[in-house]
């Protein structure tokens, strides 16, 4: 864990404390209602997790206990979330998707005390090893069922929530390991609580405000932005377990705002039944986790009269800068640095770059994490010795303090001994007639090192083909850019919070050169 000045103000950091303070005079307000209309008060949640509290702490979960969860989208799931806020037990959520050789690697990096699954998991969760060390296996079913709802009825719904200082630890998730395993990134309270002050203060957040909340929970999106801006402000939920864009559509109308994915917004507009009449209630629509297109945002725009708003973050950074609430949202950019948030941009070498430049993006504040777990060398060599962390991503800030992000740093493509930034070619043949997305790739080239490649998917029913794609990059792009090679695809692969997984294209394709 990287060195943080400990404040000793006294100040409680417990990201629950906080959130109960916003329904201190409110507690029957409803702050969830689900798909089907069953409504949770904010009382009913906190009584909730007080049981599920006090019933791990009676099965031998002690403070800095990681309590792993591997369940599917419900209240209890939010319930079992503020429970370990308040005990001090650090939430560990999985991806329901996770198979058993993908589990092995999380419980026994992770280490947990207790592991909580759904139903139909918990003979592949017991099969996992003895040696991974947990001592407890629960089970949470989509329907609020299970061992651990069982085992929580005799407890008190009574729990005092701890006390927790800026640096005990609040959660572990970890990275999609898309280069070597997967390290495990250590958020506190401090860093929760910092990001969700900020988010609240920056995106207008009131206890009026209704989100749609259609995000998975073991994402920081969903279970940090979207819950905590929520609940900080003693604002409500609408839950839908899933994302289908016809229900979003039947239930935009009673909210105030819609956080997503980039994906979220094109199948809305993907239906004809998404009008401006539709958001007459929405307020604001929020878009982050991946690059946002700048022909959605005009498309989203010109349907609907709204501007997305699109930010940037990171599971290391919580959220690092948004577009404002009030101003010019600048599309292809993520906006400025968020209040206590330093962000640079700085060449190899480490040197600061003037404004307009392209290089390294590095972030500082109380928002990033404290480290990985159980990796300190990896830990010391992302950070800078002046406490920046290195976020791997390329960007460049304007002359208004606007961020653009160009591309990951290990997605850039160094083709005869240039630089080619994807981002920079897939906004170029984004453009082009019956071209619906692109993701530009690099991959070995006997003489220039690495070659760029672009994997196109096309509107249906279009006749585009490899030549003329490449005849126009030529007529458009410098010739170290142009795209050796054109691959045509139905679909990019994604992962759950609908990045483009280029790694897997890379490995698809690293032959086509040879």
């Amino acid at each position: 864990m990287k060195n943080r000045a400990h404040r000793t103000s006294g100040k409680n950091f417990n990201l629950y404390s906080h959130f109960a303070d916003s329904f201190a005079k409110t507690r029957d307000k409803v702050v969830l209602t689900t798909v089907r209309g069953q409504e949770y008060s904010f009382d009913r949640i906190d009584k909730l997790s007080g049981r599920f509290a006090n019933y791990m702490a009676a099965l031998g979960v002690v403070p800095g206990d990681r309590v792993t969860v591997q369940v599917q989208k419900s209240a209890e799931n939010l319930a079992l979330y503020f429970a370990c806020l308040r005990a001090g037990f650090v939430f560990h959520p999985l991806n329901p998707g996770y198979k058993k050789a993908e589990l092995e690697y999380f419980v026994g990096n992770a280490e947990p005390a207790l592991i909580v699954c759904d139903g139909d998991k918990e003979k592949q969760i017991t099969s996992i090893e003895a040696d991974a060390g947990f001592r407890h296996v629960l089970t949470l079913n989509a329907d609020g069922s299970g061992t651990l709802a069982d085992g929580a009825l005799a407890a008190s719904d009574e729990f005092d929530t701890l006390l927790r200082g800026e640096d005990d630890l609040a959660a572990l998730l970890y990275s999609s390991g898309t280069t070597g395993v997967p390290k495990g990134i250590l958020l506190t309270h401090g860093n929760l609580l910092a990001n969700t002050e900020a988010l609240v203060k920056a995106w207008g957040f009131n206890a009026n405000d209704h989100l749609l909340h259609v995000l998975p929970m073991f994402h920081a999106h969903g279970l940090f932005v979207a819950v905590g801006c929520t609940m900080l402000s003693g604002a409500s939920m609408r839950w839908l377990a899933t994302y289908d864009a016809k229900t979003v559509i039947s239930f935009l109308r009673e909210c105030s705002v819609l956080m997503g994915v980039p994906t979220y917004y094109t199948r809305l507009l993907a239906e004809p039944s998404f009008t401006a009449d539709v958001c007459s209630t929405v307020r604001l629509f929020i878009s982050g986790s991946a690059p946002l297109r700048e022909e959605t945002f005009v498309e989203f725009e010109e349907r609907t009269g709204h501007r997305i708003l699109e930010r940037y973050g990171m599971t290391e950074t919580n959220m690092t800068t948004s577009n404002p609430l009030e101003g010019e949202r600048k599309p292809g950019t993520v906006g400025p640095a968020l209040p206590g948030v330093e962000v640079r941009i700085t060449d190899d070498d480490g040197e600061v770059l003037p404004a307009g430049e392209v290089g390294h993006l590095q972030v500082r504040g109380a928002n990033v994490f404290a480290g990985y777990w159980s990796m300190p060398e990896k830990t010391a060599e992302d950070f800078t010795v002046d406490g920046f962390f290195k976020t791997g991503d390329m960007g460049q800030i304007d002359a208004d303090g606007y961020i653009a992000i160009v591309g990951r740093n290990k997605d850039l493509v160094i083709s005869g001994g240039l630089n080619v930034y994807p981002k920079e070619i897939e906004l170029f043949v984004d453009k082009l007639p019956g071209v619906r997305e692109s993701a530009v790739i690099g991959v070995p080239h006997a003489d220039f090192g690495e070659g760029v490649v672009a994997v196109v998917v096309t509107e249906d029913g279009s006749l585009t083909d490899e030549q003329s794609i490449l005849q126009t990059c030529r007529q458009g792009l410098a010739n170290f850019k142009v795209p050796k090679r054109v691959v045509f695809v139905d679909e990019l692969p994604r992962n759950t919070m609908a990045k483009v997984e280029k790694s897997k294209l890379r490995d698809l394709y690293r032959e086509l050169l040879s």
